[in-house]
């Protein structure tokens, strides 16, 4: 039941416009509550961001009212507490704010101050003879299935995924090699049933546009009045000699990939560990594995990781990182193939590149890129060169009614900074999620146009980095500002004078900042960064220009 709660050391509400103060609440073990001033009033929330619990007082504040958290882009309305982009799934809670005999208090629940948090909308009883079928367990389900309720769509609801379990943060396969599902999975089967969602365990084999059918392995299939294909990338192999043969080469996507690789590692760890591919997925797991007390080396094509995507200043910083950690590098490498250990021949015992030179391998995990999971619509729709869908804004895809496209499968046309409404696949955790709730949010208000989001992700490289942009028409300068020695900086990619990316480690909020000047069409330019202009000090306009 609320009651009210004094907060410590507080006798008036005495805040600025637009500045936010973290306080604890007398009577509440570890309770502390945000209060914020925006557009003239006073609002108390939860103190923390429901994601991963970075501190809300280190985000940025907008004047049109959106809390973003530093760490990984969460937005949140501050009005309401709902949640406005990914990757956040529960909302904030608000309290009322009470003023009296020269003391502030707030009025809630004791349990609720603890959370730092609330449920979503998301009870429902199904009705009426609309039906949303999602084919997919990612992100972007995720986000698609809370946006749909949140919303208030009341129809029916089934969700048709291959995975093992009902969907989970994924995120954390590579960067921590976390292989219990119930601490992954992001919602329990308890929440899915008050909503009304059927979680189907099963393959898609076949889909009628025409009918509105969904065919599945089992031989079941499921009618929809709106489709949302969902199946995220498959990851690559390489079509070498040795690698599909042998026993011990992994790849990276699902639980059971992850618990495959800690399994082989084994309890006495010091495995040799070869890991193939220096881009997001293969740094990420060689910087665990090594951790976890193996010899890990990255082979990479490039001439420092992530150089595709970082630029190989950037992508240098990363490398010594990781270096510290007790990673090894070959860089510039062509692989040639991979052969049997000695002691056993069905497992690997080495990967030889093309140089002449041979490392010997325990296990080996290829991070080499995934493609679209478009398999089961060659011949029912028009790929694209890559295997993925075009969509509009709206993520619906073209040519098709009713039909939309969300995560590593959908090519959608960007707005942001240098996109120019550019074809876009981005392979991103928050982008999967941002679109499910857009096309949600079509589903559920049709005729309306989604909210803008600029893309973020993040990496746990031997320190945090934190990355908002895109660069689909590619960039050709690079500003950093920080100490690239200390791993403490910001990194600004730009195409002529337009920044089209910001990159940083130990630089928060600088991110989150500068994705909502992106937002706002007022980032800085490249010269005006040049000459010294800090984003942090640049004032956030209310109107959205994406």
């Amino acid at each position: 039941m609320a009651q009210e709660y004094k907060l410590k050391s507080l006798s008036s509400l005495d805040l600025k416009d637009g500045e936010k103060r973290e306080v604890e609440v007398d009577g509440v073990e570890n309770g502390k509550v945000l209060l914020l001033k925006q557009g003239g009033k006073t609002h108390a929330m939860s103190s923390n961001c429901t994601h991963y619990g970075a501190p809300l007082k280190l985000g940025v504040l907008t004047p049109d009212g959106r809390l973003t958290c530093a760490w990984h882009g969460a937005c949140f309305n501050v009005a309401t507490g709902d949640v406005e982009d990914a990757p956040a799934l529960d909302p904030l809670a608000k309290f009322e704010i009470v003023e009296k005999n020269g003391a502030v208090y707030i009025k809630g629940e004791e349990s609720t101050i603890k959370s730092s948090r609330r449920s979503p909308n998301h009870k429902c009883s199904a009705q009426g003879q609309d039906k949303v079928v999602i084919v997919g367990g990612g992100s972007g389900t995720v986000g698609a299935l809370q946006a749909l309720r949140e919303q208030g769509f009341k129809g029916a609801i089934t969700v048709i995924s291959r995975e093992p379990n009902r969907p989970l943060d994924r995120t954390k396969l590579s960067k921590a090699l976390m292989v219990d599902a119930s601490k992954l999975e992001l919602r329990p089967q308890d929440w899915y049933d008050e909503a009304s969602i059927e979680m189907v365990s099963d393959e898609v084999s076949g889909v009628d546009f025409g009918s509105k059918k969904i065919s599945t392995a089992s031989g079941k299939d499921y009618t929809y009045t709106k489709l949302i294909l969902a199946m995220g990338g498959t990851p690559k192999s390489l079509p070498l000699p040795g690698f599909k043969e042998l026993h011990n080469v992994f790849l990276l996507r699902i639980i059971t990939d992850a618990q495959a690789i800690v399994s082989a590692v084994g309890e006495q760890k010091d495995k040799k560990i070869v890991v193939i591919g220096s881009s997001f997925i293969g740094m990420e797991v060689a910087n665990c594995l090594s951790q976890m007390g193996n010899t890990v080396t990255v082979v990479g094509m490039e001439k420092a990781p992530m150089e595709r995507v970082m630029g190989a200043e950037v992508g240098a910083i990363f490398q010594k990182l990781l270096e510290k950690n007790g990673v090894k590098f070959r860089m510039e490498a062509g692989v040639d193939k991979a052969t049997p250990s000695h002691s056993k021949s069905s497992n690997v015992g080495a990967v030889h590149l093309k140089d002449g030179t041979t490392l010997e391998a325990d296990l080996v995990v290829l991070g080499v890129g995934v493609t679209p999971a478009t398999g089961f619509l060659k011949g029912k729709i028009d790929l694209l060169d890559d295997g993925s869908l075009r969509t509009d804004e709206s993520f619906e895809v073209s040519g098709l009614k009713d039909v939309y496209a969300i995560g590593d499968i959908a090519t959608y046309p960007y707005h942001g900074p240098g996109g120019n409404g550019s074809p876009t696949r981005i392979e991103h955790w928050n982008v999967a999620q941002n679109a499910g709730r857009s096309a949600a949010y079509c589903i559920a208000h049709p005729g309306s146009k989604p909210k803008a989001f600029i893309p973020v992700f993040w990496s746990a490289l031997g320190s945090q980095l934190r990355y908002c942009g895109n660069t689909p028409n590619g960039w050709d300068d690079l500003i950093i500002k920080g100490n690239k020695d200390e791993a403490k900086f910001a990194a600004y990619y730009t195409k002529g004078e337009t920044v089209v990316a910001v990159a940083s480690m130990q630089m928060d909020p600088v991110m989150t900042k500068s994705a909502e000047l992106m937002r706002r069409g007022k980032m800085p330019s490249k010269s005006e960064l040049k000459n010294g202009v800090d984003v942090l000090e640049v004032g956030l306009p209310s109107e959205v220009k994406m």
